[in-house]
């Protein structure tokens, strides 16, 4: 169980660990998305809301524990390793979810505000392209960021750009923020596209 996707990953100047009961202290992870200072500036253009009881945390980790342990996806913590200003800390999550008919994995990223800025989402992205393609032999890689959110636009862009990728356009009422349905424009990365722009990121795998 869980054989497919790596429950850690480390790049120059983070690590991320797979989100499961055993790996993760639920009262951080709740006291960061509960009241972490920035949490409204965070969570403006997510999914989801502030958590508002430590149990509301406790079943994100356990659905997104089911997640990794069907193969199906998996998120993570994201910790910077020494050398870096807040090693060890919690600067935020990411995650993907594999489409295994599609031959798709679609990104997803948050980071605390202190964190911003760093080129870690560029990074962050160049780790899991590589196990999109190179471990899991993916044919795509999506992510779709909402219209308003222009600094995670220029992360993309910027990232998408260099691993040669392409804006595939606009799609309508995508994903529902609050309670409504919100417009998002939608990048992606072929396997032939990364294979000829690979990044000079050295990641580990395990």
């Amino acid at each position: 169980m869980g054989s497919l996707v790596p429950g850690t990953i480390e790049t120059d100047r983070l690590r991320f660990e797979a989100i499961r009961p055993e790996t993760v202290d639920v009262l951080e992870l709740y006291e960061i998305c509960s009241s972490d200072p920035e949490i409204d500036e965070i969570t403006e253009y997510l999914t989801w809301d502030p958590h508002e009881t430590p149990n509301e945390t406790l079943e994100f980790v356990d659905h997104v524990a089911k997640r990794y342990e069907s193969d199906d996806g998996a998120a993570y913590l994201i910790r910077p390793k020494a050398g870096e200003d807040g090693a060890g800390e919690i600067a935020g999550e990411s995650g993907f979810a594999i489409d295994w008919k599609k031959r798709t994995m679609t990104l997803g990223v948050w980071l605390r505000t202190r964190f911003w800025g760093r080129g870690y989402s560029g990074e962050r992205a160049a780790a899991f392209l590589e196990v999109a393609f190179d471990r899991l032999d993916l044919e795509l890689v999506a992510v779709c960021v909402d219209v308003e959110n222009d600094r995670s636009h220029r992360a993309i862009r910027k990232y998408v750009n260099a691993h040669g990728g392409q804006r595939d356009g606009l799609v309508r009422n995508w994903v529902v923020i609050g309670d409504d349905p919100t417009d998002c424009y939608r990048y992606t990365v072929s396997q032939s596209e990364w294979r000829e722009n690979r990044s000079d990121v050295v990641v580990s795998i395990e």
